[in-house]
């Protein structure tokens, strides 16, 4: 069973907390049992906003048929903020697609993955010490996301902690500007680099090469102004790479690090407590970000400040 409809809907239904997955996993169950099409005022009790059998106890019943007994959710998803919505919209969605009893299977199985995955997701966490600069916070979280990255073969959290790093940035001061999964190319979206905002294209990465500085040139041609956001000890490779094929003059090269704690500081007044406050914004536009566009709950960034 092509199980995207599902995903899609984890994704824009932000079924990501333990409340909502424990809800839509027994939704789930409840509608397997039923006669399709679901008649979701079936599932509705006296008691406003809350759904009809869903309960811890429900919750955990089904996670032991597959191993797993550590408690998900309290109340089991039964009072947690927008489930009655949930429960519709996730009823009008099985009405569409119709599942046969093993597609039930497979769905269910699905949600039973994501949930394995909310167990096993450590945030990465970005430090409040006042005594630590905002440059070494964001040094010391991009160190936590190569050492994950180390002992995950083939993943890149590095690139994509830096890509919505600097994407929450600029939704805060360019609402407009178009988000992307860090995995989406550029050209098959027409997009002049990851991010493109006025007349400038913004390429994020960890290892500037000669592709990039391709795409870089294109830019100009067209009349983009190209700006390399990376890692700190990258940025020599760029400038030499740009000097190499003569256009060094032609674009910029920021460095993350420094590239967020100018801005936090200029936006918090070079205050303590406004820069706390500037960092719980951008933190807060990131774990948005990684809710819409990625499948890995990992990616979110705790701050305490």
């Amino acid at each position: 069973m092509d199980l995207t409809p599902i995903d899609d809907f984890r994704k824009s239904h932000q079924v990501n907390t333990k409340g909502a997955l424990a809800a839509a996993i027994q939704l789930n169950r409840f509608f397997s049992a039923d006669t399709l099409p679901v008649d979701a005022s079936d599932y509705h009790t006296n008691k406003e906003g809350q759904v009809k059998g869903i309960s811890k106890d429900n919750c955990q019943k089904i996670l032991a048929e597959y191993g797993i007994t550590r408690l998900l959710a309290a109340e089991g998803g039964r009072t947690s903020r927008g489930t009655m919505a949930l429960m519709h919209d996730y009823a009008e969605l099985i009405n569409e697609l119709r599942p046969t009893a093993e597609q039930f299977t497979e769905i269910e199985q699905y949600w039973v993955k994501r949930i394995r995955a909310f167990f096993t997701s450590k945030p990465f966490k970005l430090e409040s010490d006042n005594s630590l600069s905002v440059d070494a916070a964001v040094e010391h979280l991009l160190q936590q996301a190569a050492q994950r990255q180390k002992g995950n073969p083939g993943t890149m959290y590095v690139g994509t902690v830096l890509q919505h790093l600097v994407a929450a940035k600029l939704t805060i001061v360019a609402p407009e500007v178009e988000i992307n999964g860090a995995s989406v190319a550029d050209d098959p979206t027409g997009r002049g680099g990851d991010f493109n905002v006025g007349d400038t294209a913004i390429h994020c990465t960890t290892a500037p090469a000669s592709l990039l500085m391709d795409k870089c040139q294109r830019n100009i041609k067209a009349g983009l102004h190209p700006i390399i956001i990376t890692v700190r000890d990258r940025v020599k490779t760029a400038w030499d790479l740009a000097s190499d094929m003569g256009f060094e003059n032609r674009l910029e090269v920021w460095d993350l690090q420094s590239f967020l704690s100018s801005n936090v500081h200029e936006h918090g007044h070079f205050t303590n407590a406004a820069r706390h406050e500037t960092l719980s914004r951008l933190v807060k536009a990131y774990n948005q970000i990684i809710d819409e566009h990625e499948s890995d709950p990992s990616l979110h960034i705790e701050y305490n400040g």
